[in-house]
């Protein structure tokens, strides 16, 4: 595995996590055999390390099977935590396929203010650039005028057209114009911003519905995907966002943001363990280019902090 700028970015986005796993496994191999108090201390260093208690259970029964009355060292563990994470974030490592027919591919991106959903938008538009689609976005968040204004500033900065309207003004209309123009132009993708008013869940799911209804009559496969932009930092929370926008927006894919030096990484684990949906892509940085799919080994053993 070479060090290419991204693998350092994703081994900096997980030391957090890394870090926390040697500090609380520190001082639990004094002993040569591996006990059934030193197992119930590894899967407590585990969970406490943000990984989850269905990840430390998984971890301690092959601790348990594989080596109970041999001697181990931290190493011996964190390959193991690195090959039952990989494990478990193998399944849901699948990036965005753009493959509709009619175009465009509708993706409605959500996420709670502060998400970092906007810039995500951004950086997801950059990419599919990358890989030769063309993209319009849709500012679909028309209660935060900042929302709108930024969301501008991107699409001049990365060259896409953009629909966007008054603060206030309804956004199923701009999804409809954008729908209707994506199609007479031949665009790849849509993007459409969302309003993250978790806190009014009801309404949210009314203006989803709407925007539903709108996509339904210009194209019945759309939305193709929905999308929730998580903020890794907020750890717990992170999951209960899931849970709530998952029964009320039908998410179909995650994208984990601010997966910086700060951030509880194990999150990720966690959300894979629990949910099982897509994780369509990471967030390193802040750059355009910090946003990528990612591969299950590298990250799990930037989780573990195992050794090459």
């Amino acid at each position: 595995m070479t060090d290419t700028p991204w693998h350092q970015k994703i081994l900096g986005g997980f030391r957090r996590t890394s870090d926390k796993l040697g500090e609380n496994l520190t001082g639990l191999f004094t002993k040569a055999a591996l006990d059934k108090a030193t197992l119930d201390e590894i899967e407590e260093a585990l969970i406490a390390s943000d990984l989850g208690p269905a990840t430390a259970s998984r971890v301690r029964e092959r601790l348990a099977d594989e080596r109970y009355d041999k001697g181990l060292d931290e190493a011996e563990v964190r390959e193991i935590v690195a090959q039952e994470v990989a494990k478990i974030l193998a399944p849901v490592a699948k990036p965005l396929e753009i493959e509709a027919f009619p175009r465009p591919q509708v993706i409605l991106v959500i996420g709670v203010n502060g998400s970092g959903k906007t810039t995500t938008i951004a950086k997801l538009a950059h990419y599919l650039q990358e890989q030769d689609y063309s993209v319009m976005l849709v500012a679909g968040d028309t209660f935060r005028a900042a929302a709108i204004g930024q969301l501008k500033v991107w699409a001049d900065r990365i060259g896409v057209p953009i629909i966007s309207g008054k603060e206030g003004g309804d956004a199923a209309s701009l999804v409809f114009e954008g729908v209707k123009q994506g199609t007479a132009t031949g665009i790849d993708v849509l993007i459409v911003d969302t309003a993250g008013r978790l806190q009014n869940k009801a309404g949210l799911m009314d203006e989803l519905s709407k925007i539903r209804r709108v996509l339904g009559r210009l194209n019945p496969a759309a939305p193709h995907d929905v999308v929730l932009v998580l903020d890794a930092t907020t750890g717990q929370n992170a999951l209960n966002q899931i849970e709530v926008f998952r029964d009320t927006a039908g998410v179909t894919g995650l994208v984990m943001t601010k997966l910086d030096g700060t951030a509880r990484g194990g999150v990720l684990v966690a959300a894979a363990e629990k949910y099982g949906l897509p994780v369509h892509a990471i967030g390193v940085g802040e750059g355009l280019d910090d946003l990528r799919p990612f591969d299950a080994v590298e990250v799990a053993r930037a989780i573990a902090g195992a050794k090459k």
